[in-house]
């Protein structure tokens, strides 16, 4: 629904002399227990989070101003509209619909994610990582989600820009489909659905 947070981190990455997919490598090394993930678990504050990604991504060679890349993230271009047409082209036909995100809380203690509060509004669920402990790609939030939607999860379509995102869910015997690019998504997605997303495709 909303762009890559990744194309953010390419994007400061070449603003700052780091190497192509420095940020995305520190993260996946940090694993289950780095920064990262604990950050999108909800179990670190920003300022907590800043100070211990900082050190991992100094430890991994490189200088990064946290706070300021997560600012860029969080005033990030908003949702995109052709994936907000086939949101009510689906809805439309009586499916219901869930937003599973990994997100963050703010220094508030809100989860990061409802600065987009109109398009969550649009979901049937909202699964938010920060605010449930878990984060993608744990299978467990999948089957939260599938649980909170009352849908099984062979009855499910799920749309990620990750791949390692996708697995789990596959796993559970949901249909996956990988966002790289949005409009080809939407094809692959109104195949499976067996209806045209046509306000979709006009919206692109």
């Amino acid at each position: 629904m909303l762009p890559s947070p990744l194309d953010t981190f390419r994007a400061y990455e070449a603003r700052h002399g780091l190497p192509h997919r420095f940020l995305s490598e520190v993260v996946l090394a940090g694993g289950d227990g780095g920064a990262w993930s604990r950050f999108e678990r909800g179990e670190l504050g920003p300022d907590e989070f800043a100070a211990a990604f900082e050190r991992e991504c100094a430890a991994a060679g490189g200088q990064v101003d946290v706070t300021a890349l997560l600012g860029e993230v969080a005033t990030g271009a908003g949702p995109r509209p052709a994936m907000l047409a086939a949101l009510r082209a689906i809805r439309a036909h009586s499916l219901r619909t869930a937003a599973l995100t990994n997100n963050w809380r703010a220094d508030d203690g809100a989860a990061i994610g409802r600065r987009h509060s109109d398009l969550f509004d649009a979901f049937d669920v909202v699964v938010e990582s920060a605010v449930e402990g878990l984060r993608k790609p744990d299978p467990r939030i999948y089957e939260l989600t599938c649980e909170r939607l009352d849908v099984a999860p062979g009855d499910a379509v799920f749309l990620d820009d990750l791949g390692v995102n996708l697995k789990p869910a596959r796993a559970l015997g949901m249909a996956t489909i990988k966002v790289a690019d949005p409009d080809v998504a939407l094809d692959e997605l109104a195949e499976v659905l067996g209806f045209a997303l046509d306000d979709a495709a006009a919206a692109r």
